[in-house]
């Protein structure tokens, strides 16, 4: 079998929402397939300080911040964060419309204060959401947003009420940003991330591919949610989670078991990467 290239996404795909810890399922997999001559990188929204834990299992290198931080082994492949005048107007805009913001730089997050509150009058939701739940619950290196002291900033993750909160904030920035907004099942809140439109994850695989040789068809990438759409649209055969997006599962090749039934582990199996 040809070397493979994999792109796993972290919460809700390789880990349980807002968890550190593969499953030891998972962490064999990725290793038996690093053992047989595959690539395995990580394909995170997170930013390189909160997907340091995670990168500490083995692996190959990491599309991070969304596709805005880019690097396989010691070598940075891409570094785009947002200019001083974009950080300026998005968190204005947002702050404005009563949008609570989560900011990630490199090496640290930043979250309003009172979204832990605002998280506790919402029920249901997806991964996405129950990630910065525990997040802030558990402490995961979230600073409050008062300590912010103006470092460059890659994403910008919002939640709100009501999407009629967002649409002043779109008419600005549409031209120069992405608004992923994930699927939610109840409708009683809105949550998604602002991305620059200079990068996506597809972005970031191609990147990776290309620094490495492997052809798009070698390529194979792991996700639960919309804000994987783009790097599932550039590998040769994509998977979703069976916890994940009803949208995004009409989009891949394949869905497999959830994360919290070994599934990036049947998964592996299933695709030749590892074997019994």
């Amino acid at each position: 079998m040809n070397r493979k290239l994999v792109f796993i996404d972290i919460d809700g795909t390789l880990t349980p929402p807002g968890s550190n810890v593969p499953p030891l399922s998972a962490q064999k997999a990725v290793k038996d397939a690093r053992a047989a001559g595959h690539k395995v990188f990580l394909c995170t929204g997170r930013n390189p300080d909160m997907l340091s834990p995670v990168l500490a299992y083995g692996f190959d290198g990491a599309v991070a911040s969304g596709g805005g931080y880019v690097f396989s082994g010691s070598d940075v492949l891409f570094d785009c964060p947002m200019t001083p005048e974009q950080q300026e107007k998005a968190l204005r805009l947002f702050a404005e419309n009563g949008i609570y913001r989560t900011i990630e730089a490199k090496d640290a997050s930043y979250c309003d204060d009172g979204m832990g509150e605002f998280l506790e009058r919402i029920s249901g939701g997806n991964s996405e959401l129950l990630r910065w739940r525990k997040a802030i619950e558990q402490d995961l290196g979230i600073r409050s947003i008062n300590l912010y002291d103006g470092r460059p900033i890659y994403k910008i993750v919002f939640m709100c009420e009501k999407k009629e909160q967002l649409r002043p904030v779109m008419e600005e920035l549409e031209g120069e940003f992405y608004f992923l907004v994930q699927d939610v099942t109840n409708g009683t809140y809105v949550n998604g991330e602002l991305v620059n439109r200079r990068f996506d994850k597809g972005s970031g695989v191609r990147q990776a591919a290309k620094y490495l040789g492997f052809a798009r068809e070698d390529c194979i990438g792991f996700g639960d949610s919309m804000n994987d759409l783009e790097m599932i649209q550039n590998v040769g055969v994509s998977v979703c989670m069976a916890n994940g997006s009803p949208t995004l599962k009409e989009r891949c090749t394949m869905v497999c078991p959830s994360v919290e039934e070994d599934g990036l582990a049947w998964a592996f199996e299933k695709l030749g990467l590892t074997k019994r």
